[in-house]
């Protein structure tokens, strides 16, 4: 199997994710600054985490920068890219979050959410006749 088939078939498995998940099935949480006690300011740090439609988002504390990603791993790598040459804090939060900044990360995932937007739609469409 090639890196390809893999990546359509995660693209597929997160479509469908995000076709059967319900929009009221969990709230977004909103960001709160870090606990100087916990994190330096001093300190990059980067929340990673999935929002509604499963994809994995990693997004500076402070807001500076963030990115839409189809693998945690990306996610990661973005969060190190940014931070470099030092390394960052990851925070990893247990609720869904959306980014609420400029994607900065795989610029073919802004594509996916609109196509799986038009997706639901039509199925609610169908699932109301």
């Amino acid at each position: 199997m090639t890196l390809q088939m893999c990546e359509e078939a995660a693209m597929a498995a997160i479509a469908l994710q995000a076709i059967l998940r319900l929009p009221e099935a969990r709230q977004a949480v909103a960001f709160k600054p870090l606990d100087p006690d916990v994190v330096s300011a001093a300190i990059p740090a980067f929340f990673i985490g999935r929002n509604a439609a499963g994809l994995w988002i990693a997004r500076e504390a402070n807001g500076r920068v963030g990115g839409l990603f189809l693998f945690k791993s990306s996610a990661i790598d973005f969060a190190n890219r940014q931070s470099a040459p030092e390394r960052c804090a990851l925070v990893f939060p247990t609720e869904t979050f959306e980014l609420d900044i400029e994607n900065r990360g795989n610029p073919l995932i802004v594509v996916t959410v609109h196509v799986l937007d038009g997706v639901k739609r039509l199925l609610s469409r169908k699932a109301a006749r």
